[in-house]
């Protein structure tokens, strides 16, 4: 069954963070003792494609051919971001090595750049580890080990922190106007009032809230898909899993007419739902 590849905040991440300035403030806030780094110095090396499944990471930088960083976004716990880690790593140092024109048989040293993984952690969950390993999925030693760092909100007034508090207030108007055009008004309204991510948001509002009711949309359109998908694998039950799939897209902001036309029922029928 089809699956959304991104939700809103990862979405607002990776074109946060894809700006050469807010791009900079990241890498200063993963690494204060190198302040003359410029936004020229860093390379924004994100993936648009490397699985079969559509998947995408969420960021890659380059920092002067020296250090390679990719985080990802991430507010569902996974023990499986290293294995996935792993994965964008290597696809991007194929990149690297094909720009550089690197031959991978000769016995000259070429050196690669440094890999730093993070992932930025807006979850609720309690117990998730500083560092997640590659080996905890596996038995018995291995060949290979990968090592990707957990960040949680830090400072408010850093640029990590301000993200933080985006994704609480997007989270608090999410729960009360549900996955609609309005929560993504009011996200950015608030954010701009409490001074969260104000220049990002200033500049870019229209793009920001373009993005969040985008994927709202269509989230509301795999919720669809979704129920499709149970009405054919599964006979029993039909009526209960109608009336949930017509409440899902309430929620996600489509009137009665626009869901019955998506489901093709008619009006009466979607409206029978209560």
């Amino acid at each position: 069954m089809p699956e959304i590849k991104r939700s809103v905040k990862d979405s607002v991440f990776t074109y946060l963070f894809s700006q050469p300035e807010y791009a900079r403030e990241l890498y200063l806030e993963l690494h204060p003792e190198d302040q003359d780094v410029t936004e020229t110095d860093i390379k924004l090396v994100t993936l648009e494609n490397i699985l079969t499944t559509g998947q995408y990471n969420d960021l890659g930088l380059r920092v002067r051919d020296r250090l390679i960083l990719l985080v990802e976004a991430q507010s569902t716990y996974s023990p499986k971001i290293a294995l996935r880690m792993l994965m964008y790593l290597a696809e991007t140092y194929k990149e690297y090595v094909e720009e550089k024109k690197i031959s991978l048989y000769s016995d000259k040293r070429d050196d690669i750049p440094r890999p730093e993984l993070y992932v930025v952690y807006t979850g609720k969950r309690k117990n998730v580890p500083d560092i997640l390993r590659l080996s905890d999925l596996y038995e018995g030693p291995g060949s290979v080990e990968v090592e990707v760092k957990v960040l949680r909100e830090e400072n408010p007034q850093q640029i990590l922190g301000q993200y933080f508090e985006f994704c609480k207030i997007s989270d608090e108007q999410v729960a009360l106007h549900g996955k609609t055009d309005t929560a993504a008004s009011e996200t950015i309204r608030i954010c701009l009032e409490k001074r969260v991510l104000t220049p990002f948001l200033t500049t870019r509002q229209k793009e920001v809230h373009d993005i969040m009711r985008t994927l709202f949309s269509q989230e509301a359109v795999w919720e669809i898909e979704r129920y499709n998908v149970h009405q054919e694998g599964r006979q029993e039950g039909r009526e209960e899993e109608f009336a949930k799939g017509v409440r899902s897209m309430r929620k996600a902001g489509l009137d009665d007419a626009k869901i019955a036309s998506l489901l093709e029922r008619d009006v009466a029928d979607v409206e029978a739902v209560k």
